[in-house]
């Protein structure tokens, strides 16, 4: 069993509070960690404010180096870090490995960044009073940032905020999930076997009350936060002045137009619905199938899901469908197919499982008032809807708080583009599921889905001040 303190100031910090971090599958106990206080919250911010003057003064190539140093520390222990994951998140160990992967893409990416954050020159002489004048913009960076994460995503989540937040010359304290501490405090583990500066990366296990106070902590100049809309909506308001970037889930919608290649489309579609348990922000919740090939889209869809969608242990290859991160989300899951079926939906493949491990459950004949259609499950759990015609399918894709992202099957160019004028989301995915996402793409939603946006040069936009300099010659 693994024991972790709290990583301040380049120095690990026991507390004698101490919370056990359980394996969703098989519900032994992997590790243990150090709770921070109040005192341990203060002492790292602090910390963060001192590294702040020390990074603000760092060269591009200086912060370059720093980000490469972590790029060649993930490498070698790329192994470690997939079996932690597994081990503390249930995450697939396929997809564990894809995580560390692309972790290492996004450290990478904001290495090259650092040397790219520049700004621009500007003609101000548009009049004749301000002849002989010219602008330089340049971007400074913004100061002491936190960083909240989930469970979903415990490496690469938290390096989409680390990275850039280093890139941009800022120190970033991280407060992981309980559930899943064990692999941020790795990459502590990292940072500091690097040698890199103190304070700049700090990684502490806290109750939410607390991270809730340092939220509204004036010194923290940036919220960085992934997590449920109630959540992260409720901590903007007590954010103060300080900018806030919220990357909140959805219940993303994938659209089946008459000409897409079915086969291609469902195996896409049936991926991105069960991956991970479906424990994905933009999972493929409500698929939408145009009426002319409703019928064969299903048979091939049921297909792919019996002979490719794999429900068990976490550790084995093939597995798709893990646990469920805990035994509340696995209820919530369980108890909101059920009012479905109630209500009168089909439930036409898949079964409640058990424990922990819930299979992959496609739903018919759903209403948009059941939780199933309105809300995010966070599971396992796919709709099957008909549409009539694709202007339709675009109103149905729309009727949701939500507007993370959204996938479109089809052939048809001028459809694909009425998609991307139409659909209310932050990204639409043309030929491939919502899940769809490489780490240098702008990532974030609309509506109820959060504001701001991640992928690394745009959240080091966001984790900057520009500032004008004008010039009289």
């Amino acid at each position: 069993m693994e024991t972790k303190g709290c990583f301040i100031n380049g120095k690990w910090v026991d507390t004698s509070q101490r919370l056990k971090v359980t394996s969703p599958w098989s519900g032994e106990v992997v590790g243990e960690v150090s709770l921070a206080g109040p005192g341990e919250w203060e002492s790292a911010i602090v910390a963060a404010e001192l590294a702040a003057v020390a990074l603000r003064k760092m060269s591009s190539l200086e912060r370059r180096q720093m980000l490469e140093a972590l790029v060649a520390g993930v490498r070698e222990r790329q192994g470690e870090l997939a079996a932690t994951i597994v081990a503390e998140g249930g995450k697939p160990i396929t997809f564990a490995r894809g995580e560390v992967s692309r972790g290492l893409m996004t450290l990478s990416i904001a290495a090259e960044e650092a040397e790219r954050l520049g700004g621009e020159v500007l003609p101000l002489d548009l009049t004749r009073a301000s002849a002989g004048r010219w602008g330089i913009t340049r971007r400074f960076p913004i100061g002491p940032v936190l960083g909240i994460t989930p469970f979903n995503f415990p490496l690469n989540l938290v390096l989409h905020k680390v990275a850039p937040a280093l890139a941009a010359g800022n120190p970033i304290i991280i407060k992981p999930p309980s559930a899943c501490p064990l692999t941020s405090l790795k990459l502590a583990e990292i940072y500091d076997q690097a040698g890199l500066p103190a304070g700049g990366l700090q990684v502490m296990a806290s109750s939410s009350a607390l991270a809730e106070t340092a939220v509204a902590d004036d010194r923290l100049k940036a919220l960085s936060f992934t997590g449920s809309a109630a959540v992260g909506w409720a901590l903007k308001g007590k954010a103060g002045k300080k900018r806030v970037i919220l990357e909140l889930g959805g219940n993303a919608a994938c659209i089946v137009d008459k000409g897409a290649d079915l086969t291609w489309a469902a195996k896409r579609a049936a991926i991105g619905s069960f991956a991970h348990a479906g424990q994905v922000c933009i999972a493929v919740q409500r698929l939408l199938v145009h009426r002319e090939v409703y019928e064969p889209f299903k048979e091939i869809f049921l297909k792919v899901i019996e002979q490719e969608i794999l429900a068990g242990d976490p550790a084995v290859e093939a597995t798709v469908i893990g646990p469920m991160i805990d035994a509340k989300a696995a209820a919530k899951v369980r108890e909101w197919v059920q009012e479905a079926r109630d209500g009168g939906a089909r439930l036409v493949a898949g079964n409640p499982g058990a424990r922990n491990l819930i299979p992959a459950m496609v739903l018919e004949a759903v209403s948009r008032e059941m939780k199933v259609w309105s809300q995010e499950v966070f599971g396992p759990v796919a709709v099957l809807a008909p549409f009539e015609d694709f202007s339709q399918a675009l109103t149905m894709a729309n009727d949701s708080d939500y507007g993370l992202q959204a996938g479109v099957f089809t052939d048809n160019l001028a459809n694909a583009w009425q998609a991307f004028e139409t659909l209310q989301v932050g990204g639409v995915i043309i030929n491939d599921a919502p899940v769809f996402r490489v780490d240098n793409m702008p990532y974030g939603g609309a509506k109820a889905s959060g504001m701001g946006r991640e992928g690394v040069r745009y959240a080091m936009e966001e984790l900057t001040e520009l500032r004008l300099l004008a010039l009289k010659v």
